[in-house]
């Protein structure tokens, strides 16, 4: 009997009609790890419930998220109960959630939780074990998918900021089991090499299962122990793996990764520029501040100069002996005037003045005053002063001739 053919849409409607009236399917509870979540701008929610070996997609409508008493996020173990149907403008099956309860962190998320805490015990995430970034790389070694988006952002960061840097891709998977090793064996490859200066650890957005392979402690510890250089560029700047902690420095994506590493020739162009303007005008200023001590210091010799010392000396004397000159004549005058005083003072009281008036001193032969007559007997000699002079005098005694002397 041949059937009759079906439309894609009525086939998927068939699909859809069965799957809506199966008891089971209808109201039933899945047990999973989230993945994938995100939220929209009308309070919609859409994840991905997984297993070790499976992945279901399922949604939960604003018109029930009103029930949640936790919110869902990537790595957390939670019951689901709702029906399953089909999609019918994607095509494919998934779970339309009524109801979710949280039971627990998922295995990927305890893995991140457990390496996180025995790490950050061991060190490994202080910052003085960071390793500093080379100014001026010249060779930078890319661990990352060869075919990626973040191989091809990252080349193209590196060409407009400055293409004179070297990278070299070290191809590796960045998703499944198979990459842990992987990434590894490319990190201890790079390693073996002398020339180079930075490694950039990169990959493109993902779930937080896809970037769960950065999680992996054995590669931890490859970072940490890593002689070059380690910058991290995974997912987004919301996304943290293992990896990021340990590294040397984590950028938000592979882009950003690449811009923090690879130097751009006009910013170094510019600071340049600036840097030589400085030198400029310090050295402008220091010219100008030498300039002037060197005036300062030609006027100072220039006052101590031994001819300007001597002239100085010079004029400082004759300024003294002038000054000492004043003073002497000055002095001299003073005293002149003094003596001048003293003099008519003794003048005036001069006993000889009284010889103008007609008066006459008599002394002996001693030339002492005679004052009384009962002297003049003793006497035979006498001194007569006068006005004009003085004479001497013999004295007679009764009896005796008188005689001129």
């Amino acid at each position: 009997m041949k059937l009759k053919s079906m439309t894609v849409t009525e086939l998927t409607a068939y699909i859809k009609q069965k799957l809506d009236y199966d008891v089971i399917l209808s109201n039933l509870t899945v047990k999973g790890e989230v993945a994938n979540f995100t939220a929209t701008s009308k309070g919609h929610l859409y994840f991905s419930l997984m297993d070790e070996q499976a992945v279901l997609k399922c949604v939960m409508f604003a018109s029930d998220t009103h029930k949640l008493t936790v919110m869902p996020k990537d790595g957390m173990t939670v019951l689901l109960k709702g029906r399953v149907s089909v999609y019918t403008q994607g095509g494919s099956y998934q779970l339309y959630v009524k109801e979710l309860e949280e039971i627990g962190l998922g295995l990927i998320y305890q893995e991140f939780e457990n390496n996180k805490r025995k790490l950050q015990e061991q060190g490994l995430f202080r910052d003085e074990r960071k390793k500093p970034l080379p100014e001026y790389p010249k060779k930078v070694a890319v661990i990352t998918s060869p075919t990626g988006a973040a191989v091809h952002d990252i080349i193209k960061v590196t060409k407009h900021r400055n293409p004179t840097v070297e990278l070299l891709v070290y191809p590796t998977l960045v998703q499944g089991q198979e990459a842990r090793s992987s990434i590894r064996q490319a990190l201890l490859e790079v390693t073996k090499r002398k020339d180079i200066d930075a490694i950039i650890l990169a990959r493109g957005g993902g779930s937080f299962e896809d970037l769960s392979v950065f999680n992996d402690l054995d590669l931890a510890y490859a970072i940490s122990d890593c002689p070059i250089p380690v910058v991290t560029g995974i997912g987004h700047d919301v996304d943290y793996t293992i990896a990021d902690f340990v590294a040397d420095q984590r950028a938000a994506t592979p882009s950003q990764a690449a811009e923090v590493v690879i130097p751009s020739l006009l910013e170094l162009k510019n600071n340049l520029m600036h840097q030589k303007r400085r030198l400029q005008n310090h050295l402008a200023v220091r010219v100008l501040m030498e300039k002037n001590r060197l005036e300062e210091l030609g006027l100072r010799l220039k006052r101590n100069h031994p001819e300007a010392m001597i002239v100085h000396g010079i004029l400082e004397v004759e300024q003294k002996r002038n000054r000492l000159n004043g003073i002497m004549s000055q002095r001299l005058l003073t005293e002149r005037h003094r003596l001048e005083g003293a003099y008519s003072l003794l003048k005036a009281h001069n006993p000889l003045n009284i010889l103008d008036k007609g008066y006459a001193l008599v002394f002996d032969d001693q030339k002492r005053l005679v004052k009384e007559i009962k002297t003049l007997k003793k006497q035979r000699v006498l001194h007569i002063r006068l006005r004009d002079g003085e004479a001497v005098l013999e004295v007679n005694v009764d009896g005796e001739k008188s005689k001129n002397l």
